[in-house]
């Protein structure tokens, strides 16, 4: 099963149908675009669409966009804090577009280090996969893969925002604050990774 999000609204790609506010059976490429008018242009907050060959439809699914891929991490310090950056209003975690290549590991190192102004980071597992859908100026339909990391910051350098990305603040956040702070001000697809981390995480 996949989840990616067009315009901050989940589609659902399954094998089943699953519990959605739409169910619809896989029908060809028209699918898509009922899926992405629905969910763009209307009220509606959610879609599944299922096939029972869930390798094939996600195949068709990403080709049917541009796609693009990016990795990021979650970074933790010795403190157990996690590193957010603050950009166009929302908190998000470091992240950044995989260049022609690169390895995701060294792109997810790389895009920390650049958005937060801190080195010498330990990477460690890989944690998951997030997707969302947007749309570029020129109006091509864009499937963004963002790989996502976690790793350890040992150091006590303090981060500092890359400015010229449009980032305004970096900044270490306990398990209260991303509660009170983080978790309503940010997108879904970092919730999920945020869950995925802490159910991954050893107790």
């Amino acid at each position: 099963m996949y989840k990616v999000f067009i315009n901050e609204k989940k589609l659902i790609l399954s094998s089943e149908p699953q519990n959605s506010l739409k169910t619809m059976n896989y029908d060809g490429t028209h699918s898509f675009d009922f899926a992405i008018d629905l969910l763009e242009n209307t009220a509606s907050q959610g879609l599944n669409i299922y096939h029972n060959n869930i390798d094939e439809l996600w195949n068709e699914f990403g080709n049917y966009f541009k796609k693009i891929d990016a990795a990021g991490g979650i970074v933790c310090n010795t403190e157990n804090k996690i590193l957010f950056i603050h950009r166009l209003g929302k908190w998000d975690l470091p992240k950044g577009k995989i260049e022609p290549g690169e390895s995701r590991e060294v792109a997810a190192v790389r895009e920390v280090e650049e958005e937060c102004g801190i080195f010498n980071l330990v990477l460690e597992d890989f944690i998951n996969s997030t997707y969302h859908v947007y749309t570029e100026k020129d109006g091509k339909k864009i499937l963004k893969t963002t790989y996502w990391f976690a790793m350890f910051y040992p150091g006590t350098e303090m981060p500092k925002p890359q400015i010229e990305e449009g980032i305004n603040e970096v900044g270490w956040k306990d398990e209260e604050e991303i509660e009170t702070q983080i978790l309503p001000s940010t997108f879904k697809n970092i919730k999920l990774i945020l869950n995925d981390f802490k159910n991954k995480k050893p107790q």
